[in-house]
């Protein structure tokens, strides 16, 4: 209960201001921006539900029927699959940029941007799809109901467990490891300088994920290994209790995003105030040009000077004009 109301706490006006920041302070938006928003709407999706979890814990019964049990947990879901992903196409945005920075300011369209945000949502909503088959009711004692995962037989709850922890963590995060590998092989070849508050940013969003993530699909995997095994029944309640904590500190992962963008921000929370989070995600050069030739975002922040263009080099940090400012 203190894990959850803390994330909520924190969590909901903090994704809140992020949105309004987007939202309202910023003309035109940035890929980096347009990723940013959506990562912003799928933590408060999943923090909206934390009022229900709380009153189950202090409640110690479901009182939100069959409908609400399988809808919260479907939002989770969806929340994981969605963020997952939008952190795996930040990474293979970077990757694209320090790999080919004319090619990557081609394809950094307004157009592609909006195609691929929305087929990440679709892909959510379809691999979150098991929540709603297996999640369940059930009647434990005589006043005391459970939201539950029912599976038909032990094969079924395996490839379930197997299928969230692969699909959900363990093939993107490969994926992110293997485009920051390329990033640093790449600089390091070309010995190049600049600005790191862009991969730092994104490097921090990304550890956060894995560490408040990666003990629930651990539980996953060990409980879907003893439920192979036949052995499962020899530690159901230890996994369970686990499972609780791990889910708490999912919960975290949906507040600490806006923690990370402040930290980031540095200076800009002096100069720019309420305005920090807009300023630090504006369009760079290479959006810019972009946009000249009919595609991306150009510059965000209202009422700001238009910068000079950068070359390809300086365009691969989406954030570096945030330095200058």
């Amino acid at each position: 209960m203190i894990l959850l109301s803390m994330s909520l706490a924190v969590g909901l006006p903090g994704n809140t201001f992020v949105v309004w920041s987007i939202l309202k302070r910023m003309r035109k938006r940035s890929v980096t921006a347009l990723m940013v928003l959506n990562l912003a709407l799928a933590d408060l999706a999943v923090l909206l539900t934390a009022p229900f979890f709380l009153y189950f814990l202090a409640q110690r019964t479901w009182s939100f029927k069959l409908a609400g049990c399988r809808l919260c947990h479907y939002i989770c879901g969806v929340s994981m699959y969605a963020s997952v992903l939008i952190i795996t196409a930040m990474s293979l945005d970077r990757s694209l940029a320090v790999a080919s920075p004319f090619l990557s300011q081609k394809m950094r369209t307004k157009v592609a941007a909006r195609w691929l945000l929305a087929g990440i949502w679709v892909a959510s909503f379809l691999l979150a799809t098991p929540v709603l088959v297996f999640r369940t009711v059930v009647r434990m004692y005589k006043e005391t109901v459970f939201c539950k995962a029912e599976y038909p037989s032990e094969k079924h709850r395996a490839f379930h467990l197997f299928f969230e922890a692969f699909t959900g963590f363990v093939v993107p995060f490969l994926v992110v490891v293997g485009s920051y590998s390329d990033i640093s092989r790449r600089l390091q070849a070309r010995r190049f300088h600049r600005s790191r508050r862009t991969g730092r940013l994104v490097v921090l969003i990304i550890l956060a994920f894995a560490v408040f993530w990666l003990p629930y699909h651990v539980v996953n995997l060990v409980e879907g290994s003893r439920a192979l095994a036949g052995t499962l029944a020899q530690s159901r309640q230890q996994l369970q209790n686990a499972r609780y904590v791990c889910i708490a500190l999912a919960f975290l992962s949906s507040s600490v995003n806006p923690l990370l963008y402040a930290c980031a921000g540095g200076s800009l929370l002096r100069s720019a105030g309420l305005g920090f989070v807009a300023k630090m995600l504006e369009a760079t050069g290479s959006e810019g040009l972009s946009t000249r030739r009919g595609g991306s975002l150009g510059r965000t922040v209202k009422n700001a000077p238009v910068p000079a263009e950068t070359g390809p080099a300086e365009s691969l940090d989406p954030l570096k004009q945030s330095e200058s400012n």
